[in-house]
């Protein structure tokens, strides 16, 4: 949340509202898909969390655009790229973390068939 609050405040007074606008939605999706995901658990999860990290890429491709056209500076950039990278791996190794067991009822009607 704190890189979504940080996105928010670079950008208040950010003339270019398409590119503001889609800054501040894939940088609020990270956290609401985490989130989202952790309310839902199991595969639901994981699918969640594979969205967060899609979000997070998308996040330093507009950070690169940002800064190309001087919206942001490269510092801002280059220290916000990095922190999603870090990101971005915390989320591949927790997805890789969870081990989703079958539903019991699914595994026992599987059984029966």
């Amino acid at each position: 949340m704190a890189l979504a609050i940080r996105i928010y405040n670079q950008l208040k007074d950010c003339r270019d509202f398409s590119l503001k606008d889609q800054m501040q939605r894939a940088s609020v999706s990270i956290p609401s898909n985490i989130g989202e995901g952790k309310e839902r658990g199991g595969k639901d999860f994981q699918r969640f969390l594979r969205i967060a990290r899609g979000s997070s890429a998308e996040l330093r491709t507009q950070l690169t655009i940002a800064s190309q056209v001087k919206v942001l500076s490269p510092t801002e950039v280059a220290e916000m790229i990095e922190e999603l990278t870090i990101i971005a791996k915390m989320l591949t190794r927790l997805d890789h973390s969870i081990d989703v067991q079958p539903q019991p009822q699914k595994a026992q009607a599987a059984e029966h068939h």
